[in-house]
């Protein structure tokens, strides 16, 4: 079994701000990222029209961590352009080396002023928009990614806190399964008893032959091993799918469902206080877990 299996939780909040200094932007941006619970995977978006553009790499980025849970999305972004023009570096290291071996050659030469080398051809280019927008666009998505990676370390904290208290409610149910077994033979002895008490009290002709098959009848209505065991057999599968590393809610939710109708079958047929109690417990318990499992990715 993978004890390292993560079980992760649809609610949680993540919120990264960072500074902007670019060759072509300075100011700040920040994002959040908000997640609750939801059957599907759903992505809503509060931004700046001019980076709607982004949704659809964002939706990307997130499909790739989740599967389930409704995540608000926020980008809140002040910048301003650095500069109009940028300076063509390779250009201007090969102007410097040329200028270079030209004074080793001639000492005499005088030194170049630099408002000169911006006049040559080609050392200042226009700082074009899609340029801009590019390395924007590339640092803004790399700073989701961190953003990303905190939803989900939170996520997956409060998934473990989940997965705790569903692991020791399985252990309370498996106590009172383990306190009821031993009881059903002495359980379904006193209603046999009580059966026979009441037709002598009745002064009847009592028919050994039919009064077996009264006995058995009984003893098959009140029978709750198989619900019992069920119960067991579901308690096993909990255990089983919190370990498997996998988005897991769905499957929970099915399993609740499950534990709750053999917890009822065993209160509909209960002849017995022990049991009545035992059915109510194990539904509060179920219940508790239950409303736990909404939150599981």
């Amino acid at each position: 079994m993978n004890t390292t299996a993560k079980v992760y939780s649809m609610t949680a909040f993540a919120r990264s701000q960072q500074l902007l200094n670019s060759a072509y932007y300075q100011g700040q941006f920040s994002w959040e990222l908000r997640s609750v619970n939801q059957r599907y995977l759903e992505i809503n978006f509060r931004m700046n029209d001019s980076l709607r553009h982004l949704e659809i790499p964002i939706r990307d980025k997130l499909k790739q961590h989740f599967s389930r849970g409704k995540i608000d999305v926020s980008l809140s972004i002040a910048t301003q352009s650095a500069q109009a023009l940028i300076i063509n570096r390779q250009l201007l290291g090969s102007l410097n080396q040329a200028i270079g071996e030209i004074q080793q050659h001639l000492p005499e030469a005088t030194h170049v002023n630099p408002l000169e080398l911006l006049q040559w051809p080609g050392i200042l280019q226009e700082n074009s928009d899609r340029e801009q927008q590019e390395q924007l666009d590339q640092i803004l998505l790399e700073a989701l990614d961190e953003t990303i990676a905190e939803l989900k370390a939170h996520r997956a904290r409060e998934g473990e806190a989940l997965k705790s208290m569903i692991l020791q409610r399985c252990d309370l149910i498996e106590q009172q399964l383990l306190a009821l077994q031993p009881l059903m033979p002495e359980i379904q002895q006193s209603q046999a008893d009580k059966l026979r008490q009441r037709l002598l009290h009745l002064q009847a002709q009592v028919d050994e032959h039919r009064l077996h098959q009264e006995v058995a009848l009984l003893a098959q209505k009140t029978d709750v091993a198989e619900e019992l065991d069920r119960l067991q057999v579901q308690v096993n599968e909990i255990r089983h799918v919190l370990e498997s590393g996998q988005p897991i809610g769905r499957r929970l939710d099915f399993l609740m469902q499950e534990l709750n109708r053999e917890a009822n079958t065993l209160g509909s047929k209960s002849v017995d206080v022990r049991t009545s109690q035992a059915s109510v417990e194990l539904k509060v318990l179920i219940e508790q877990m239950r409303e736990q499992v909404q939150n599981i990715e």
